[in-house]
């Protein structure tokens, strides 16, 4: 019988380095398959031809690790493109703005937070006006001209970045935010959900006072389809790196079966799949979508499944540690600027669709 890694660690000691702390203690259950994770994406992800998209779902950015762990992967150009919910985006404007959140214990009296008008968030807790200003920052930004048509979730995040970087220069610079960070890289933010967050609330509110403003969620699914199709079929690879599940991880994934089933283009489905989650296959908390079901939908390469990793553990424990294991283990790569290209890589898209587009089969009306 041939055995694995034998399991024989050395003793931990001060100074260990985070990669040391990966590689040589992380050794088995979750914690090897957070080893698993980072060697893989490490590896083979952050390699020039791979196209890597990372979601993002929960209360990520009110810790602050957008700005901690985010935004260096971001700008080490280890991200290329992100499905984010809107609540995540939102929630990490308002250090933008200058705003405070601070850390408290999940056992208090939430009457008592209401009647001090304090808003919490498990353990983070901030003021009331903290959301009151931020919507009326976000109404003020949404309300110029440039906004005022239908648009991908992109093209809004990306205009509003814009205005989040000039906030955070204007208060010194101290903090960046994803959305800034995104706007200076050229890395599309998606929302697949835009009307299920306090950005979406407010774009609500602006078309009931008469604006035109508004998100295109067509255009939405069209433009990450044409960044999967480009990945491959200029003969890269694609890879999905998901903290959490739920819409955002759908969306990610469903790009695939868009090219394949819908578009009708002949595809294979992603070639790396990784996903940080607490969920559990057998009560439908997964999305239905473990690597192996994936692969029946078309979302993943049959032939990639020794490159999937599926780790439960909590994206608050995992993002620090895997992103300083990848800035210490891999130089920042070219940033591939896929925003400036979204119109190219969707006619290359319409062309393909053109080329293959489907014969309708008889649906029995």
């Amino acid at each position: 019988m041939t055995y694995g890694r034998k399991l024989a660690p050395d003793r931990i000691s001060a100074g260990l380095t985070v990669e040391r702390l990966v590689d040589e203690f992380f050794l088995a259950y979750n914690a090897a398959r957070l080893r698993e994770a980072c060697q893989l994406i490490a590896r083979k992800l952050l390699e020039p031809d791979v196209t890597v998209g990372v979601t993002l779902s929960g209360a990520l950015t009110p810790t602050g690790i957008g700005y901690a762990a985010l935004v260096p992967l971001i700008e080490a150009g280890f991200v290329d493109w992100i499905v984010s919910t809107g609540a995540n985006l939102y929630h990490d404007m308002h250090r933008s703005l200058g705003f405070e959140l601070f850390q408290t214990s999940p056992f208090v009296d939430d009457v008592a937070l209401r009647e001090q008008k304090i808003i919490r968030i498990y353990d983070i807790v901030f003021d009331q006006d903290v959301l009151l200003k931020s919507d009326a920052f976000l109404r003020k930004c949404i309300e110029q001209p440039e906004f005022q048509r239908r648009m991908s979730t992109a093209e809004l995040h990306y205009r509003l970045g814009r205005y989040t970087q000039a906030r955070e220069q204007a208060l010194g610079g101290a903090y960046k935010s994803v959305l800034t960070a995104a706007y200076e890289c050229g890395v599309p933010v998606y929302t697949s959900s835009p009307g299920d967050s306090t950005i979406g609330m407010n774009v609500a509110a602006l078309r009931l006072a008469g604006m035109q403003v508004g998100f295109d969620p067509e255009l939405d699914v069209n433009e990450t389809a044409a960044i999967v199709y480009d990945a491959r079929h200029a003969g890269g690879k694609s890879g999905v790196v998901i903290f959490g599940g739920g819409s955002p991880k759908n969306f990610i994934l469903q790009t695939e079966p868009q090219i394949q089933e819908i578009l009708g283009i002949p595809e294979r489905g992603h070639d790396y799949f990784v996903q940080f989650t607490d969920a559990r296959p057998d009560t439908g908390g997964l999305s239905g979508a473990t690597p192996q079901e994936a692969v029946t939908w078309g979302k993943v390469d049959p032939d990639q499944l020794p490159d999937t990793v599926v780790c439960y553990a909590d994206s608050t424990i995992v993002l620090p540690i895997l992103a300083a294991y990848l800035l210490a283990k891999r130089v920042p790569r070219p940033l591939k600027r896929l925003y400036d290209r979204r119109e190219a890589l969707v006619a290359a898209l319409k062309s393909a669709y053109d080329k293959y587009r489907p014969v309708d089969l008889d649906a029995g009306f």
